[in-house]
C-alpha cells in the first residue's frame, strides 16, 4: 500500500482538525500531547518542562535551531548540556559518547512526521538521537511543526524520503561538506512508559 500526497501537504501547516486527530491518537498510544500556537510558545513550554540542572541532549533539528530552543538548552547555562561536552574523540571514546547521548535526563528533538493514526517517525544519518527516543533517555520532548502531520505511515515514509532527505542533504552539504543519508528510520507506535514522551504539536510550520 502506498499513499500519494501532494507536495504542498509536506510544507503547509495541517488545519486544527488534523492536529487534534493526531493528538488524540498519540494520547491513546501513551504520549503526552500539547497543541501550542507557535514556536515561541514551545520555547517557553520546553523551559517549563525541564528542571534546571537536568542533563540534556538535543537531537539535530532545524525546528530546535530555528525556534531558539537549541540555543536555550545548550548555551544558557541553565542545564547540563551534553552538546557542550562534545566533540569528544569519537574514535577512542565512541562507547562513552554513545552512552552519554543515549541516556540523558531529557532528550529534546523533533521528528520527520506525525501520523493521524498516532505514530512518530524519525530519521537520521548517524542515529545519534534514536536510542534516546526509543527508550534509553528518561524523558523525551519532541517539538513538531504542523506541516509534519500526515494521514498514515506510508505517507510519513514518503515525506521522509521525498521531502525531508533532500532538504537535509542540502543543509548537510553546506555545513559538513557532504550530503545526508537515510541510514536509520525509527517508528514509534506507542509510549509504554507513562509520562516519558511529550509531543508539542505546533499550529505553525517550522523545520523540515
Amino acid at each position: 500500500m502506498t499513499t500519494s500526497a501532494p507536495a504542498t501537504s509536506f510544507t503547509d501547516p495541517a488545519p486544527i482538525e488534523r492536529l487534534e486527530r493526531a493528538a488524540a491518537a498519540l494520547t491513546e498510544h501513551g504520549f503526552a500531547v500539547e497543541i501550542l500556537v507557535d514556536a515561541t510558545a514551545a520555547r517557553t513550554r520546553v523551559k517549563d518542562l525541564i528542571p534546571e540542572g537536568a542533563t540534556v541532549f538535543t537531537g539535530a533539528s532545524e525546528t530546535l535551531r530555528r525556534s531558539g530552543i537549541e540555543e536555550d538548552l545548550n548555551k544558557s547555562g541553565r542545564y547540563d548540556s551534553l552538546k557542550s561536552r562534545l566533540p569528544m574523540d569519537r574514535a577512542t571514546q565512541r562507547n562513552e559518547v554513545w552512552r552519554l547521548i543515549s541516556t540523558p535526563d531529557v532528550i529534546v528533538g523533533s521528528v520527520a512526521a506525525v501520523t493521524e493514526t498516532g505514530s512518530l517517525v524519525a530519521a537520521s544519518a548517524s542515529g545519534g538521537q534514536l536510542p534516546g527516543y526509543a527508550g534509553a533517555a528518561a524523558r523525551v520532548i519532541w517539538v513538531v511543526g504542523a506541516q509534519k502531520v500526515v494521514p498514515d505511515l506510508p505517507a510519513a515514509l514518503h515525506r521522509v524520503g521525498e521531502h525531508c532527505l533532500p532538504l537535509e542533504s542540502e543543509r548537510a552539504a553546506r555545513v559538513y561538506g557532504q550530503p545526508s543519508a537515510l541510514n536509520r528510520v525509527l517508528i514509534l507506535n506507542a509510549e509504554p512508559e507513562p509520562g516519558r514522551g511529550t509531543v508539542l504539536l505546533l499550529r505553525e510550520a517550522i523545520g523540515f
